[in-house]
């Protein structure tokens, strides 16, 4: 009877056949070990790459979905309040400059604002990040200006740069 598979190419049939005679050279304890050997690293195998992945998975996920829900509700939020602006009447351009002048004024000596037209720039140095998000709030809610351009370098005293924004009448 021979133990030549036709269906297996030549290389794989030789190895097969060496594996064999391996396998029939060894004492009884020694498959037994081989064998154990064998189905803990298939065991090892399956953990790493199924079922360890898979855990990994059910564990991040609620941490995961929680900030993705807390994303979604600040989207939904910016969301309303761009609808909201949008919605707004636009300012006539005399009252935006004064609110972006009173909004400048609460950043203090280190901010100029320089009104052009329809365009206001403001330039400052050494201010904190808080107050230029609040500046520009102000900017976009009180004026309803538009940020342009923005030129933003950070130091250790704050923020330094300018800022243009276009003023809703205008526009």
């Amino acid at each position: 009877m021979a133990t030549d598979s036709p269906s297996l190419p030549p290389a794989l049939n030789d190895a097969r056949q060496q594996a064999g005679r391996f396998w029939q050279a060894r004492a009884p304890r020694e498959r037994q070990l081989i064998l154990v050997m064998a189905i803990s690293v298939g065991v090892l195998l399956v953990w790493l790459t199924l079922i360890q992945p898979a855990l990994r998975t059910l564990r991040e996920a609620p941490v995961d979905l929680d900030r993705l829900d807390q994303q979604m509700q600040q989207m939904q939020l910016a969301a309303g309040e761009m609808q909201s602006l949008r919605a707004a009447s636009p300012v006539p351009t005399e009252q935006a400059t004064t609110a972006l002048r009173a909004a400048t004024a609460q950043l203090g000596s280190g901010a100029k604002l320089a009104v052009q037209g329809d365009r206001a720039t403001l330039t400052f140095t050494g201010i904190q990040g808080d107050a230029l998000r609040a500046w520009l709030g102000e900017a976009r809610s009180a004026a309803r200006a538009r940020p342009m351009e923005a030129q933003l370098v950070k130091a250790a005293s704050g923020y330094s740069g300018s800022v243009t924004v276009s003023l809703g009448a205008a526009s």
